[in-house]
């Protein structure tokens, strides 16, 4: 199967994929954008799960277009670059926004209770309790 082809094929789901749920492309490329984000995010819960997760949506968004923009290539309907980075921009705002809110999404360790673990009373105290 050549380029063209799965890139005709990826605009045909596409297609049928506005069609099958009756919303606008951009509304598709939102929901999109917000549900690989928190998939992934779930699945990768520790250290650097939030930059993961931008980066899966950002991979998802720039193949996307880079496939629409072969397939418009191969039916000489190419549409301005405007319109591509206008896709790339809503499949990317919620992640993005996300991602910065993300720190303070995380529970945060008592640090009182990790600073005590940390000093020799906390070793004490666990010594004593063996």
């Amino acid at each position: 199967m050549t380029l063209i082809e799965i890139a005709s094929l990826f605009g045909d789901r596409k297609a049928s994929l506005v069609e099958l749920s009756g919303l606008d492309k951009d509304a598709l490329h939102i929901y999109f954008g917000l549900a690989l984000f928190l998939l992934i995010r779930l699945f990768w819960r520790w250290r650097g799960g939030w930059v993961v997760a931008w980066l899966t949506v950002l991979a998802m968004a720039v193949g996307g277009e880079w496939l629409d923009m072969t397939r418009e290539m191969g039916d000489a309907t190419i549409q301005p670059d405007a319109a591509h980075w206008h896709d790339i921009w809503n499949t990317m705002f919620w992640p993005t926004v996300l991602l910065f809110i993300g720190r303070w999404l995380q529970p945060q360790a008592n640090d009182a209770a990790v600073m005590s673990e940390m000093s020799g009373e906390g070793a004490e105290r666990r010594f004593e309790q063996a």
